[in-house]
């Protein structure tokens, strides 16, 4: 590590800014620099915050929060691959077919996205922030396994440049680059990306029907792939043959991250643990889910409980992951309470009376970022006004 800091050293006279021959590039060198060792830079004013954590560290940590999540989804789509075709694979197996399916969506994710923040930073002329280490990780497990390479490519620069780019860079987006990439390859590409259709491995694809089309092979007979959000009944899980259970632990097929609560719910230790997320965002969220999902019941919307609306779809991925989003949630105490209790309730809603789109998270994460500053807005103005009444009376 010793030579490798001195050889760094070495160099870094090259890419100074202002006097060095590649001066022009500091922003590409800091950046690599800055992932390899600690910053040397210092406060050169009075600090207001003092703490050990920074941006590298949070990121860092959000990073291994979801490598649960797609290690389970890496095996899952091996698996899934395996159901549908009767390959009789063992686990390793299906661990490296996984593997040859996602590791292209995080080259893809990773470099496309990578580039444009780098060409961002060198225009610009300001650091290469590390905001993307976790939208890059993200990306590839909330799309299906089969998405076009070029659509995912397409995607991610347009949630980059448009959603976070234009926006100020790192810290200072509206939406969820993540869930704009989504949002982008379900509205541009309606026949590749849908909330009730499953994706598999290979050429298989699954309606939400239940039903399965391929291009030149068949599927083994009497196979049904659709996703429980194609049925949302008892009767109609039942015939699917999958139970609470198979959904608790993610043995369906689904995007990539976002089928197995356990994964998930590991992520969601690590996070708290660590105070990088807020637990009433997560908290709020799924009372939300709850509420509606309970009412619907009531109502006989649906016949499943409640419960049943928690870990069906990419509910638990959105309220862990997603809905707790540091730049794009509501900052104040009171308002992380309402923004995660509206997310869950808006995505529920969706899902029972919105027959034409039977997953509502995404647009309900994305709807609520664009209304948090609001949030947060009449939350502070209401904290002043019964501050001042108090002042008044005293």
């Amino acid at each position: 590590m010793n030579g490798l800091r001195k050889s760094v050293d070495k160099i870094k006279p090259v890419f100074e800014k202002g006097s060095g021959k590649l001066g022009f590039l500091h922003s590409t060198f800091d950046a690599f620099e800055t992932f390899l060792f600690v910053p040397d830079t210092v406060t050169r004013k009075g600090t207001h915050i003092k703490d050990s954590v920074d941006l590298k560290r949070i990121m860092i940590i959000v990073v291994l929060s979801l490598v649960p999540a797609m290690l389970f989804g890496i095996w899952n789509v091996g698996y899934q691959h395996d159901l549908a075709f009767g390959m009789g694979w063992g686990f390793w197996n299906m661990v490296w077919y996984g593997l040859l399916k996602v590791i292209p969506l995080y080259l893809i994710s990773y470099i496309t996205g990578l580039a444009i923040e780098f060409a961002s930073a060198q225009i610009r002329g300001h650091e290469v922030n590390e905001g993307y280490l976790v939208s890059g990780m993200l990306i590839p497990l909330i799309v299906p396994v089969d998405v076009p390479l070029w659509m995912l490519a397409i995607a991610v620069a347009f949630a980059v440049i448009i959603g976070k780019e234009v926006f100020g860079g790192t810290g200072m987006n509206i939406w969820n680059p993540a869930l704009l990439t989504r949002a982008f390859l379900f509205f541009s590409y309606p026949s590749k990306m849908s909330g009730d259709t499953v994706w598999t491995g290979g050429l298989a694809r699954f309606t939400d029907e239940g039903t399965a089309f391929m291009s030149g092979n068949s599927l083994v007979d009497g196979f049904s792939g659709a996703t429980p959000l194609a049925h949302p009944s008892i009767e109609g899980l039942q015939n699917a043959g999958t139970s609470f259970m198979d959904m608790f632990l993610g043995l369906i097929p689904g995007s990539v991250g976002e089928t197995s609560v356990v994964a998930i719910l590991i992520g969601a230790v690590i996070l708290l643990w660590t105070g990088v997320a807020s637990w009433k965002t997560m908290l709020s969220t799924v009372l939300g889910g709850l509420a509606i999902g309970y009412l619907g019941y009531g109502l006989g919307a649906t016949d499943l409980p409640g419960y049943y609306q928690l870990v069906m779809g990419g509910f638990a991925f959105g309220a862990v992951f997603m809905a707790t989003d540091p730049v794009t949630s509501a900052q104040t105490e009171t308002g992380k309470w309402i923004y995660g209790f509206l997310i869950g309730a808006l995505a529920v809603t969706v899902r029972l009376w919105n027959p034409g789109y039977p997953e509502g998270m995404m647009l309900a994460i994305l709807l609520m970022n664009t209304f948090a500053p609001l949030i947060d807005h009449y939350v502070i103005e209401g904290s002043i006004s019964r501050r001042a009444k108090k002042v008044k009376n005293a």
